[in-house]
């Protein structure tokens, strides 16, 4: 589905374009000052800037027209933004990682979200963890003669990272498919999936972990920002086109800034914006309870993420999710957010 603001809107892409794309090379465009960008998103909680900046007319400030395309997945946005078909995205660290290591000229402006994920399980296994900590799966294992089954988006994601960092490094109890059974779930399908029985715990963020937070026979666990205390989720992602634009680049990070203002301000009213766009069973009343959880936490200042970031890059590089650690320095454009402070 495509959006648009009410400004002129000069460029629009097509998605059979998006689904040809490579994902290696350079974007390749002039730099200069920019008259229109694409905004990309994926429609999850923790993007709660741009449900905001869009629905409060933010991307109205910004000097370019701004078309706004929605996309399923992080994987799907990275084939988009490196064949060049998207400028700006609001999705997860890991896939801006990929991006960085297979060449694209881009970088982080602002953050999102982070700590925003909540592992949880049958109150059978949430007892057992609170009792025997990382000993819980091969008890777990001895008592039902299978292993732990964990529902978790794609590898490579950025609660697939974290929930293989908490197994192999926090509780070091070897590697994660030699520990649980994993299986692919997205977040929309996760209340629904561990609601039948088809798992005994997932990773997930809001406002699915409140969703399933209150069903009886489920607990928590542990919170990721227990496991990795600051760590990045979403970002706001630019290609050189725009980082090139100083004043555009300033602009978008202005909004953003507004936007996380607004969301500490009027949360009923940001929390209202983000369940009129996600969908996915998301009511107004989920999505304003969800404000309250701890895996809520809207951010712009990109220095708060960048230590974190360093730690989920080099694990992500030896899981091979990326072909080695991307630097810091090669992964945020910090510029524009510090320009705007001043």
């Amino acid at each position: 589905m495509v959006q648009f603001t009410r400004r002129r809107v000069l460029r629009g892409a097509g998605t059979t374009a998006i689904a040809a794309a490579g994902l290696t090379g350079c974007l390749g465009r002039e730099s200069g000052s920019l008259d229109s960008l694409t905004v990309a998103y994926v429609p999850i909680y923790p993007n709660m800037q741009h449900y905001v900046m869009e629905q409060e007319g933010y991307y109205e400030n910004v000097p370019a027209g701004v078309t706004v395309e929605r996309f399923s997945s992080g994987p799907s946005v990275v084939k988009a933004f490196a064949s060049g078909d998207v400028d700006v995205a609001h999705f997860g660290i890991t896939p801006a990682m990929v991006l960085v290591d297979r060449g694209t000229d881009a970088g982080v402006l602002a953050a999102n979200s982070r700590d925003s994920f909540k592992i949880i399980g049958t109150t059978e296994l949430a007892d057992r963890y609170e009792q025997e900590g990382a000993a819980t799966f091969e008890h777990f294992k001895e008592a039902h003669g299978r292993k732990v089954r964990f529902g978790a988006p794609p590898d490579g994601s950025v609660p697939d990272i974290v929930l293989r960092y908490w197994i192999q490094e926090e509780l070091a109890v070897g590697k994660t498919e030699s520990v649980i059974n994993k299986s692919k779930v997205p977040p929309a399908k996760a209340v629904q999936t561990i609601q039948s029985g088809d798992i005994d715990a997932t990773i997930v963020q809001e406002p699915f972990a409140t969703t399933i937070g209150r069903e009886d026979g489920f607990s928590e666990l542990d919170w990721s920002g227990n496991i990795l205390e600051n760590h990045p989720v979403t970002v706001l992602f630019a290609n050189q086109r725009v980082l090139d634009d100083s004043e555009l680049a300033q602009s978008l990070v202005e909004q953003h800034v507004a936007a996380t203002e607004f969301t500490e301000s009027s949360p009923d009213a940001a929390a209202a914006h983000a369940a009129s766009v996600i969908d996915s069973g998301v009511s107004d009343d989920l999505a304003t309870a969800a404000m309250d959880s701890k895996a809520s936490e809207f951010i712009s200042n990109p220095h708060r993420i960048t230590d974190q970031a360093a730690t989920m890059g080099e694990f992500a590089s030896n899981a091979g999710n990326i072909e080695e650690p991307i630097a810091t320095e090669s992964l945020f454009a910090t510029e524009p957010y510090d320009a705007s402070q001043r």
